[in-house]
């Protein structure tokens, strides 16, 4: 997404991101792909409590800001879970149940929620807002769009990873899952989720819930998400809701980032309006959505065919 108009919190997220640029040096040992230095990251879903999310533009309609055939959107999404680090031995809220239940059910006709993407498209001339039959569209997913869950426990994750750190993990997560060349990874997202009591990129004192980016690596440019342990903040955190569940929080945010990964997938040549990626306009709305795999909270996204923000294509 891009950057959040909370202008007090982009400062310190930026000086925060600009601080953490730099390589990571692999051992002779590894296989993992050498990520190049990080650019600061183009957004952020901004951490505040229920009510207190921003309204945006009632009117935000997304352009493509580029004429590419990869890069611009995800046709055929398929989501890669990391749980970082020794730590997930205790996983007081539950999430990485709640994250594998989620892409579990996220496809088919009960999903109605993921059926707004598909309007989206790549290879159609920049700055065009329907994409009519033109392009590759992104797809529905048919069946589960997780493509593999990954509890790296090989170490402790730290404990305020940088950004450089968190790309490395996507680096080593595409090592792991075999998605070693470009081709796969036109389609693969990574979301490394972080243990709880960690702070990667200065959270939650960075002012996001979440944020997604791209790295570039001897595999290719990699598709991640640096994903908090948000529960960590307390019911209400990153969700509308204040009905004290302490899972809306992270399922709102992450799916916000994996809407805006699948139509931005390299930020930022993919679609945004004046409000952002397709997320950032609708921060201010949440539903509770029934899946196969349970209820979940889903954050609305901007339909350029509604003209509005919706929780439903």
């Amino acid at each position: 997404m891009r950057i959040s108009p909370l202008k007090a919190a982009t400062r310190i997220l930026a000086a925060v991101a600009l601080a953490a640029l730099g390589t990571t040096s692999l051992t002779a040992a590894t296989a993992e792909a050498q990520p190049a230095p990080a650019a600061a990251h183009h957004g952020v879903k901004p951490l505040v409590h229920g009510a207190a999310q921003q309204q945006r533009a009632s009117t935000d309609t997304l352009k493509v800001g580029s004429s590419a055939s990869q890069g611009v959107v995800s046709p055929t999404p398929k989501v890669y879970l990391v749980f970082w680090g020794s730590q997930w031995s205790s996983d007081p809220a539950g999430v990485a149940t709640d994250m594998q239940n989620l892409f579990n059910g996220l496809y088919g006709a009960q999903d109605t929620w993921g059926t707004i993407l598909d309007q989206y498209c790549e290879g159609v001339a920049k700055g065009t807002v329907t994409c009519g039959s033109k392009g590759i569209h992104v797809n529905h997913p048919g069946s589960s769009p997780l493509g593999g869950v990954w509890f790296d426990n090989s170490a402790a994750a730290p404990g305020s990873a940088t950004t450089a750190q968190i790309a490395a993990e996507a680096g080593k997560a595409a090592a792991h899952f075999g998605n070693t060349t470009q081709t796969p990874n036109l389609n693969a997202q990574y979301v490394v989720l972080s243990p709880t009591g960690t702070h990667p990129d200065g959270f939650p004192t960075s002012g996001f819930c979440a944020w997604h980016d791209y790295t570039t690596t001897s595999y290719g440019k990699l598709a991640y998400t640096n994903l908090p342990y948000i529960p960590d903040s307390g019911a209400g955190a990153c969700t509308t809701f204040t009905d004290g569940r302490p899972l809306s929080g992270i399922e709102s945010t992450e799916t916000h980032e994996y809407a805006e990964t699948v139509t931005d997938f390299w930020p930022s040549i993919g679609w945004n309006g004046g409000g952002g990626e397709i997320g950032d306009a609708c921060v201010q709305l949440d539903a509770y959505v029934t899946l196969s795999t349970g209820t979940f909270d889903l954050q609305g996204l901007w339909s350029n065919s509604a003209g509005k923000c919706v929780t439903h294509g």
